[in-house]
């Protein structure tokens, strides 16, 4: 205000001392600003638009860049916290594309497209076994998510007691990128033993070695108690398999039986006036499952004359197809389940 009352008493036909009069102000000779001044900071003004104007192309590419960080978003999840040794640890890889476009994952740079971080419980890193599955190129289009299931029991030792950290990353080509998951922690521990029984390897039968050792073990939850079987040949410390048969009463004892094939039949309350059958072979496949329920007769396992193993009693309720058990899963490989509870 004063430097534009100053200009109007030096040059405009104001009269000074009216100005004074009527509105109480001091008349400067001179502006505050000197002339030189303004051109100075229009100087000023001028050569940071110039900087800004020349800078504007590095922004872009900065937002540009920034904007890449999410163009494909991992997330991983685990069903539990806590898993017995030898059991699959099954995890759930979900792979969103936010690029905007279709996109195609696929080795290259002399890196794997998929794979996974573990450590253990002092942060030492755990290396993946070497197998032979070869994991094929994905096409996810564009806004689209893909959801696969891994067991990481085939793919790295993770079957020590102890506390695991793990995450999934996604090596995309297009970008020469990495893109991670969030890191999810579970623990390994043992299951309590409640039954077990070493056979032989019947003639005719493709299976290695000699023996086997069927084992049904116990393990709590906080909510429920889960049945656990697991085969193994303790010659020559090969575990062939360990999962869940479901949920058990725990007051209730299973009833075993062995057919002349040596295959492993299990029935076991599950649930009050609900009972659940199981057929194990010698290589740890999961051959039969299904449920009874407890009518005018309880279930019961019967052993025939000719070596034959057969449920008599209740009614079956819900008759599941065989189902065999692989080896090393590749990426798109889902286990066997048992239960919708993850037992």
């Amino acid at each position: 205000m004063l430097f534009l009352i100053a200009h109007l008493g030096a040059r405009s036909a104001v009269n000074p001392v009216q100005m004074v009069k009527e509105y109480n102000v001091v008349i400067l000779s001179q502006p505050i600003w000197p002339r030189a001044g303004v051109h100075f900071f229009l100087r000023r003004v001028g050569l940071s638009y110039r900087v800004a104007k020349r800078a504007l192309p590095f922004v872009w590419l900065f937002l540009f860049v920034v904007k890449g960080e999410g163009q494909i978003q991992v997330d991983l999840k685990l069903k539990r916290l806590q898993y017995i040794a030898y059991e699959p640890v099954v995890a759930t890889l979900g792979i969103t594309n936010l690029a905007g476009r279709d996109v195609d994952l696929h080795d290259a740079d002399g890196q794997s497209w998929f794979g996974f971080e573990v450590t253990g419980s002092e942060g030492q890193p755990i290396p993946p076994l070497a197998t032979n599955s070869i994991q094929p190129s994905l096409k996810i289009e564009a806004g689209q998510k893909v959801t696969q299931r891994i067991n990481l029991g085939p793919l790295y030792a993770v079957n020590d007691f102890g506390t695991y950290h793990v995450r999934a990353h996604i090596y995309f080509a297009d970008l020469g990128k990495f893109f991670y998951s969030g890191t999810k922690v579970f623990e390994v521990t043992d299951a309590r033993p409640i039954w077990q029984k070493t056979v032989g390897i019947p003639e005719g039968v493709a299976a290695p070695g000699s023996v086997r050792t069927y084992s049904l073990l116990t393990n709590r939850f906080p909510n429920h108690t889960s049945l656990y079987v697991r085969v193994e040949d303790k010659d020559s410390g090969v575990v062939y398999a360990t999962y869940s048969l479901g949920r058990t009463i725990a007051f209730d004892q299973p009833q075993t039986e062995i057919d002349r094939a040596n295959q492993l039949h299990i029935l076991h309350c599950a649930a009050p006036r609900s009972w659940a059958y199981s057929r194990v072979g010698l290589n740890g496949e999961l051959l039969a499952h299904s449920s009874f329920m407890e009518a005018k007769t309880r279930p019961r396992l019967v052993h025939a004359a000719n070596g034959e193993v057969a449920v008599r009693g209740g009614l079956v309720e819900t008759p599941a197809a065989p189902t065999a058990r692989g080896t090393a899963p590749k990426l798109s490989d889902r286990p066997a389940e048992i239960s919708k509870d993850d037992q």
